[in-house]
């Protein structure tokens, strides 16, 4: 035999005996949810019981800004499942025709500012956050937690000019814990999670922009049926119960 293709002949049989070890990963079904980055906390805690529920399934999770996901959906992402911080991207995402059925309302969320532990600033109300020298962020217009932002600065007359408008209320609270803003808007969930890195500074005003979290099965889901077991763990009393705990309002 000529050296040469007998290494080859070697190479390629190391090959497939290294694929056919990983043959067993390669059995398990991936479910993929696309998820607004608030419920990183949540969906992360209920990744351990689906995947129990389920054996042989892997959860996996992309969590970002919804207003990013929708965006990514309608330019061909693939997905199961797909949960919104706010109806109007679930909107984009029903309307593109890549819904499998309904959405369900599942969960609602509200504003909170945040500041450094302490509260330096002496920040008391969302009035303050135009107070001269203190730096806020907030989330873009798009992102659910900028548009509810928004609302509350039309309702009140107030008119803030952050030094940044971010794509996810994570990226918000983590320009606040880190030092590079004095303040910052995001929900009671994300504040809650921070502890006491933050310290929250509630105001009355918040109750007129809640935002409401839909949840729905995609079209291109690799397994509605499996698709359909998270959103139903997510809708049903576990779900809700860890919701709950997080700081989540009922839907």
């Amino acid at each position: 035999m000529n050296r040469g293709v007998g290494i080859a002949l070697v190479g390629a049989l190391s090959v497939a005996l290294v694929a056919g070890c990983g043959s067993d990963d390669n059995d398990k079904q991936t479910v993929t949810v696309f998820a607004a980055a608030s419920l990183k906390n949540t969906f992360t805690e209920l990744e351990k019981q689906f995947e129990a529920d389920n054996k042989d399934t892997d959860l996996v999770f992309n969590f970002a800004g919804s207003s990013d996901l929708a965006a990514q959906l309608d330019s061909g992402a693939r997905a199961d499942v797909f949960a919104s911080a706010d109806t109007n991207n679930m909107k984009k995402v029903t309307d593109a025709g890549l819904a499998a059925g309904t959405p369900v309302n599942f969960a609602t969320n509200t504003l909170t500012i945040v500041v450094a532990p302490g509260n330096p600033d002496g920040i008391g109300s969302f009035a303050d956050l135009t107070k001269p020298g203190v730096s806020v962020v907030v989330c873009a217009p798009a992102v659910p937690c900028g548009n509810a932002t928004k609302k509350v600065e039309d309702a009140t007359g107030t008119d803030i000019s952050p030094v940044s408008e971010e794509q996810s209320v994570t990226d918000v609270l983590n320009k606040v814990t880190s030092g590079q803003a004095d303040a910052g808007v995001v929900y009671v969930t994300d504040a809650a999670a921070a502890g006491d890195n933050v310290t929250a500074v509630p105001f009355a005003e918040s109750s007129g922009a809640v935002n409401t979290y839909p949840i729905v099965t995609l079209k291109d889901s690799a397994d509605a049926t499996l698709a359909q077991k998270f959103v139903d763990l997510v809708t049903g009393p576990k779900g809700q119960d860890v919701l709950s705990k997080a700081g989540f309002g009922g839907a």
